[in-house]
């Protein structure tokens, strides 16, 4: 059997990420100078970038808390190592992408033409009555940020306090908040894509929206996770608390939201063509006249298609050189997702291609910001929780009494490429 058959990631040497910190500069100065230029000459398309890059971001923040619920929520033992950074991501989520919203907040009369319009002459509008109004608004912005600090402080706090005592209390405490987070997560998410997506076109009716987001943003959050997870083990950060089982539950993961995400983007647009209701069709129509027709063909194929026959081989899920790439792709085509759901309101005709370079700036900008502020975290704590009571089963470690393990028992995962050596007789 050649070396590659039996570990499709070999060891290689570390990455030079010494630089990366003159690059983190550069993106934020060029964010800086260029979203300067954008707010000079088009205030409002600056606007309507900076939403996009917004919305990019939050959705990263918003799959690593999900991430985080669902390992206190499934006691799960495969995703140990990877929590600690999704715990650092997920708290970007408040203040720091809260600091982030003030130029939505002060653009946003400019941006959601509803805020300028009347009620009582407005059908649409009078309906969403109270929580389409100015004070609404604001008060749904407050309230999302504070649910979100407010559940990843607590969840941050805890496991970092595990860290120091390994006391069963940190683990009570943090399946208590992810209890109730979950719900509190499913809220928020909602309201804030449909406050500060759908709202741009306010008379327009979805139900599906907020799963929507929601599919994307984990879809995506999944990508970032394999690529921060595969530097750290090429920088033998984690390698020593890793097993073959994270790569490989990570790319089911992936696979299931790339068919979640399609079911639900499908069904959106099946049961409104069905419908075939003037104030629910008007949203797809613009989005097949120009360019965005062809932004449509790319998410088929490039958010669904191409991953998901990636990701059918089981092999493929555990090889650097296959999923390292995907996860920038995913990036791209979140981009180009948001894109299509933000942009045709102030550009019907078709993506707005000479302003690429605006969206680039505020992506640059924020995501500059925030991954400054997730490595100055990240380097102050452990990497992935020392304490925690299943650390040992994430590192595909022999226990002697055979528990369940990251889904499956002990004998369910023998065939996986490198799984825990047992002596015969299960003994």
């Amino acid at each position: 059997m050649s070396d590659e058959a039996e570990n499709p990631n070999p060891p290689r040497p570390p990455l030079p990420l010494h630089q990366w910190q003159k690059i983190l500069n550069g993106l934020i100065v060029f964010g800086v100078l260029f979203s300067a230029v954008g707010w000079w000459q088009d205030r409002i398309q600056f606007g309507y970038s900076y939403l996009l890059a917004f919305m990019f971001y939050l959705s990263l923040g918003l799959g690593a808390l999900f991430l985080v619920l669902v390992h206190h929520l499934f006691d799960a033992g495969w995703s140990v190592p990877l929590r600690r950074f999704c715990e650092h991501i997920a708290s970007l989520l408040s203040p720091a992408l809260a600091l982030c919203f003030i130029p939505l907040a002060v653009l946003a009369p400019r941006l959601y033409p509803w805020m300028t319009r009347d009620p009582a002459s407005d059908h649409a509008l009078h309906a969403k009555h109270p929580l389409f109004t100015w004070p609404g608004f604001y008060l749904v912005a407050g309230v999302c940020f504070g649910a979100w600090w407010l559940l990843t402080s607590r969840l941050r706090h805890w496991s970092l306090q595990q860290d120091e005592s390994g006391a069963a209390q940190c683990t009570h405490r943090m399946r208590f908040h992810a209890s109730w987070g979950i719900f509190a997560f499913a809220v928020t998410l909602t309201l804030a894509a449909i406050m500060w997506m759908k709202a741009l076109a306010h008379e327009w009716f979805s139900t599906m929206y907020g799963v929507y987001y929601f599919a994307g943003s984990v879809w995506a959050s999944l990508g970032v996770v394999f690529i921060i997870m595969m530097v750290l083990n090429r920088q033998r950060v984690i390698t020593h608390v890793l097993h073959q089982h994270q790569y490989y539950f990570l790319g089911t993961l992936m696979l299931a939201f790339t068919v979640f995400y399609a079911y639900i983007h499908f069904s959106q647009y099946f049961v409104i063509w069905n419908g075939n209701l003037p104030e629910e069709t008007f949203w797809y129509i613009v989005r097949e006249q120009g360019s965005w027709w062809w932004i449509g063909m790319i998410i088929i194929f490039g958010h669904f298609f191409l991953p998901f026959l990636l990701l059918l081989r089981i092999d493929v899920k555990v090889r650097f050189w296959v999923m390292f790439p995907l996860g920038l792709w995913g990036l791209l085509m979140h981009y180009f997702d948001l894109s299509f759901n933000i942009m045709p309101l102030q550009h019907p005709t078709g993506f707005p291609l000479r302003w690429v370079w605006l969206d680039f700036a505020c992506l640059a900008l924020l995501g500059g910001l925030l991954t400054k502020l997730f490595l100055h975290r990240f380097h102050a704590h452990a990497p992935y929780p020392l304490k925690d009571p299943r650390l040992i089963e994430a590192m595909g470690l022999f226990h002697p009494v055979p528990t369940q393990i990251s889904g499956g028992e002990l004998d369910q995962i023998d065939d996986l490429p490198d799984a825990a050596i047992r002596p015969k007789g299960g003994h």
